[in-house]
């Protein structure tokens, strides 16, 4: 696979700075069900990387500590991680809201047919993939049989009462197939609620649109198709400097499977610590420190967050 980093240092991306922290992303583990191409983690079912007890009585230290009031679980498929489920009613019973970014796939795959029932019981928040509302869409960027998968996933939650009780969100996520910046995720919100309700009887509460990021697989799909500077110019010529003062960097932080800890899922991926010191920051090594208003490591990837509408964890951001 293609490495994009050279191509991402030299940048004349804006300075930025974190402001308060409140929200803790967590990578569970690399290992998935799937193997998507636009993954930036490049998750897939032979990856053996995985969040180990140890470091999760770390992140529950932290979220103590710290007061976190958000904690978004992310992976690969995050629910695949041993103590996933330890970590939610953990978390819950602080009374910290609980963010599960699930494939929907997953819901169907033997051993976790309880899953869904689990995150209601809970009130765990839902954010699921759904490239495409169109069936062969949804197959083509996720593989054969994902759509399918997904629709009954979907109906699944819906059962149990996901996007039709106030308590119960679950959101929905687009990434474009291709090097383009999404549509106005405004006007393509009404056309997936459409669309689900009217084919599969599926509710939902929002649409988030998302930008894929030049990096890991898909950055390495677009140097070998010699996409990558068109892309790049496509993102920087489209930047737009309000959406610097929501970028999700400036209120969250992203630790990975082992509890290293970065700006965001994104340096994550590309492995620039926070700081960018030549020594790896631990989540353990923060317990007595005041990360606010620490400065945020930025590379030309960056213009992914502010490239047109924004795009963050939350989707669009103007």
């Amino acid at each position: 696979m293609l490495d994009t980093i050279e191509h991402l240092r030299d940048t004349d991306f804006p300075s930025i700075r974190r402001n308060r922290l409140d929200t803790l992303q967590l990578n569970l583990g690399y290992l998935c069900n799937q193997q998507c191409r636009h993954c930036h983690v490049d998750a897939g079912p032979r990856r053996t990387e995985i969040m180990d007890r140890k470091t999760i009585d770390d992140v529950i230290e932290f979220l103590a500590s710290k007061r976190i009031s958000r904690l978004d679980l992310t992976g690969g498929a995050p629910e695949m991680n041993p103590y996933f489920k330890h970590l939610v009613k953990t978390a819950r019973e602080m009374g910290v809201h609980v963010i599960d970014r699930c494939n929907l796939t997953i819901l169907q795959e033997p051993g976790h047919e309880e899953l869904a029932a689990f995150l209601a019981n809970h009130g765990v928040e839902v954010i699921a993939s759904m490239p495409c509302y169109l069936e062969d869409n949804v197959n083509a960027q996720r593989g054969a049989g994902v759509f399918e998968k997904s629709i009954r996933g979907l109906q699944k939650l819906n059962a149990l009462g996901y996007g039709i009780e106030n308590e119960l969100i679950i959101n929905l996520v687009y990434n474009p197939q291709g090097p383009s910046l999404p549509p106005s995720q405004a006007e393509l919100e009404p056309a997936y609620k459409q669309a689900l309700f009217d084919n599969y009887g599926i509710s939902f509460n929002r649409l988030f649109t998302l930008v894929n990021m030049p990096i890991k697989r898909f950055g390495s799909t677009l140097l070998s198709k010699g996409e990558f500077e068109s892309y790049m110019h496509a993102l920087k010529s489209s930047h737009n400097d309000e959406n610097l003062e929501s970028v999700m960097c400036k209120s969250l932080i992203s630790v990975d499977w082992q509890g290293y800890v970065y700006d965001c899922d994104f340096n994550q991926m590309l492995g620039i610590g926070l700081g960018a010191g030549d020594n790896r920051t631990h989540l353990k090594d923060l317990m007595d420190n005041d990360i606010n208003n620490g400065p945020i490591v930025v590379m030309d990837h960056c213009y992914g967050c502010t490239a047109g509408q924004g795009s963050s964890c939350g989707g669009a951001l103007s």
